[in-house]
């Protein structure tokens, strides 16, 4: 189906999925109280980190045991942008291998993790501002299984992912954000996964295998992004398009970096922050990786 006659469809599509408040008890009764749940923004960076042992891996395998095993996982992925707002709501969602020119081993990774059309309902009840479409065709792109394979290798969790809607403004989708707050405390684990400094035309591609090493206007930018979050300064975050070029030439397109905005978003008033693979990559790449608990 093309693209808009899918969206012309869509309001019979999304009235046909609504549950009554009964059957929603029902249906989402597995997401009972729990402790709140952390956060998480992942620094994803190339696909290879799928399969590669490196400290990034070691990053995120150990966040996964230090953190609350959660009922289901929420991915909000730099990887799938769409016009309007959307939720994977399929029962076995595809493994998408969205990229060229790697490796035949990184084609044949599968991650099978369970879909959850409960979760993508419940989603679509919390989000009250927005319409939200229940979709059946994405899947889980790279930037949400290259990542979460690590944190749960046995892929036994339901995965759903959450669209970014090309048409809001960063204010707008840290806005959305906070809507999802209340799944936290129902074993809901929510992921953004993107990079904070993301400039694939301007990677030193001689430095590709140096850890570490960062243009003076990417460390820049990196360093004033931890300072605002270590401070819980969401503001200039929200207005990154007003502060400077540093930033201009760390985020030239805002995909990679919104996906922070959803996790920061959700950040309680005592929760703290913890930055974990925070290291630069090629130049003009970072792998800061935040976890707020």
């Amino acid at each position: 189906m093309k693209r808009l006659e899918f969206l012309k469809s869509l309001p019979l599509i999304t009235a046909g999925a609504m549950y009554n408040l009964n059957e929603l008890d029902q249906v989402t009764r597995g997401f009972g109280n729990t402790e709140t749940m952390p956060v998480l923004f992942l620094g994803h960076g190339s696909p290879m980190n799928a399969i590669e042992e490196n400290e990034f891996v070691a990053g995120f395998r150990k966040t996964g045991r230090e953190i609350p095993r959660p009922h289901a996982i929420i991915c909000v992925s730099a990887h799938w942008e769409t016009r309007g707002t959307f939720v994977t709501a399929m029962e076995k969602p595809r493994t998408i291998h969205d990229f060229g020119g790697f490796p035949r081993e990184l084609y044949e990774v599968q991650y099978p993790a369970p879909g959850s059309p409960e979760l993508a309902k419940e989603v679509s009840n919390t989000l009250k501002d927005v319409e939200v479409g229940l979709d059946q065709n994405w899947g889980l792109d790279h930037g949400a299984w290259s990542v979460v394979k690590h944190l749960y290798p046995k892929a036994d969790i339901p995965v759903i992912q959450l669209s970014l809607d090309t048409r809001k403004t960063p204010q707008q989708h840290y806005e959305l954000a906070r809507e999802l707050a209340s799944l936290r405390k129902k074993g809901v684990l929510i992921i953004g996964s993107g990079n904070m400094v993301h400039n694939l035309r301007m990677v030193a591609w001689d430095k590709l295998n140096s850890s570490g090493y960062a243009f003076d206007w990417a460390s820049e930018a990196s360093e004033k992004m931890k300072t605002f979050i270590r401070n819980r300064d969401h503001h200039p975050l929200i207005q990154y398009n007003n502060q400077g070029r540093a930033f201009q030439l760390s985020i030239p397109t805002p995909e990679h970096y919104l996906p922070l905005l959803y996790v920061l978003a959700l950040q309680e008033k005592n929760e703290t922050v913890e930055l974990f693979n925070d290291q630069a990559v090629a130049g003009s790449l970072t792998m800061t990786s935040v976890k707020i608990s």
